[in-house]
């Protein structure tokens, strides 16, 4: 069995971050929460938060989503994007996003979040 310090140090977090068109954030969020949501958690199942911005530029949505590897990363988001109900809310939010990004975070030993 794996040393939980090894199993903390393999996480990664990836953050992906959507700037929405201005006005349209209530709505992609409602939209994501219904049909969205369900989906990634079923898939993706590690969400560690979902936010908003609030000061700065704003019309951001960023969500943080934890995996054991990249190949686990590839595994899940593959088995998704696969699923003809993803392909049916991408095609429902698809409008709303200006920009998107995403990045991989590799957490440190005193990182609060491994």
């Amino acid at each position: 069995m794996p040393d939980m310090k090894e199993s903390l140090a393999a996480m990664i977090i990836e953050e992906r971050d959507y700037r929405i068109k201005p006005g349209k954030t209530q709505t992609f969020v409602a939209l994501y929460e219904e049909h969205g949501l369900p989906i990634q958690k079923a898939c993706l199942e590690n969400l560690l938060g979902y936010f908003v911005t609030e000061i700065g530029e704003l019309n951001h949505v960023v969500a943080w989503w934890s995996f054991t590897s990249l190949d686990d990363r590839m595994a899940r988001r593959t088995r998704m994007l696969a699923m003809p109900e993803w392909q049916s809310y991408l095609d429902r939010v698809t409008d709303f996003i200006d920009v998107q990004n995403s990045r991989i975070l590799n957490p440190i030993h005193f990182s609060p979040i491994r």
